[in-house]
């Protein structure tokens, strides 16, 4: 009988990582070919699992607890310190930009109206929420992340029995556009910030953290798959951007309600979550309450400003950059840490050249390609 906190781990790691970034998955897969969007979802699966493995280790190597930016700091110095705060900032204004994008369509789709009013009802609703505070989000987080995982599983099952559901939209390979979903399957994936808080919560069972972070990584690559072709399967060309408005026309009543329950449920807690976090890390820094809710929401508002509306295209931005960064110095501190680790670990991963160059190119070329498209 494996403890409780093993269980609970691999909720944590599964719930960080599906969240809203799913809704965008069908759309890019579609547009870059069936197979050219699953082989980029398979590579970019493996490869995060692979950071999350080593920064698995680089905790196990460590006598004391950190977040990303401790263990960067420990073994990379200031510099790695401030780039993965860079990573960290980019990642979650971009996700609070992405989500208020989101929602406001979807909202929009259902009521009517524009979808500026939408987003800004729904903006001005999160930030009250935020500086007052989350509490109850946190002591609820198991609960309410098994509620988004079974809605999300719920809602596959019923495409997949879906009338209108047909293989001939399963098809489609181009070299061509094969970097042309990275950018949003990437930010499906990032979830490396829970494995710190999963090695806190396997401190009595340390020797099964490998396959907690193993199982934790590996659910949501297998639900993102089975989503994608659920989606694409009933909506084919007619996938939108947010995968969920798309769906509306092809359900009854009750999908309907479950299409949208997840949407709000995984933007909603997603932008809770990252936005919270965001304030906090400013307290942390010194910056007072006020100051720092000011900071973690105004960046958003500025890029909706200037005409930031596209919701895949800021998924794409936000993940090359904060992905891309992010798993370019996990590599890095693994490197490090494999050679000054404080004690030995339950695991290793080989301090492989090969496997650390391969990881680095994979972002590296992602991020160069984003950066030619914005130029």
């Amino acid at each position: 009988m494996k403890p409780r906190a093993y269980y609970e781990a691999i909720a944590t790691l599964t719930g960080c990582i599906i969240g809203a970034g799913v809704l965008g998955i069908p759309y890019v897969v579609l547009r870059a070919g069936f197979w050219t969007g699953m082989l980029v979802l398979g590579v970019l699966g493996v490869c995060i699992l692979l950071l999350h493995l080593m920064i698995g280790e680089i905790a196990l190597r460590t006598n004391a607890c950190h977040q990303l930016v401790g263990y960067a700091e420990k073994y990379l110095g200031k510099r790695g310190r401030n780039l993965m705060l860079l990573s960290m900032i980019i990642g979650v204004y971009g996700a609070l930009t992405a989500y208020t994008i989101g929602i406001g369509n979807s909202l929009s789709i259902l009521f009517g109206g524009p979808i500026w009013m939408w987003m800004s009802v729904y903006y001005l609703l999160m930030s009250l929420i935020l500086f007052q505070g989350i509490g109850w989000l946190g002591r609820s987080e198991l609960g309410f992340e098994s509620l988004k995982f079974g809605v999300f599983v719920l809602l596959a099952l019923i495409l997949f029995a879906s009338p209108y559901f047909s293989n001939v939209y399963f098809s489609g390979f181009s070299f061509e556009r094969l970097l042309l979903p990275y950018g949003v399957i990437l930010f499906a994936f990032l979830g490396t910030a829970a494995i710190p808080e999963l090695h806190e919560q396997m401190r009595g069972c340390r020797l099964l953290t490998k396959r907690a972070i193993l199982i934790g990584s590996l659910i949501p690559l297998v639900c993102y798959i089975l989503f994608t072709i659920a989606v694409i399967g009933v909506s084919g060309p007619l996938t939108t951007q947010v995968a969920t408005i798309g769906l509306l026309r092809f359900t009854g009543v009750a999908g309907s309600i479950l299409l949208n329950a997840f949407a709000i449920l995984a933007m909603g807690s997603s932008f809770l979550a990252l936005g919270y976090a965001l304030r906090e890390s400013y307290q942390d820094l010194g910056v007072p309450k006020w100051d720092a809710w000011a900071l973690a929401l105004a960046v958003p508002i500025v890029l909706l400003l200037i005409g930031v509306e596209s919701f895949v295209r800021t998924l794409e931005v936000t993940g090359t950059f904060a992905g891309g960064i992010t798993g370019i110095l996990i590599v890095l501190m693994h490197w490090k840490a494999s050679t000054s680790g404080e004690r030995k670990p339950e695991y290793r991963i080989p301090s492989n050249w090969l496997l650390y160059g391969a990881l680095i190119g994979v972002f590296a070329v992602g991020m160069a390609y984003e950066l030619i498209l914005l130029v």
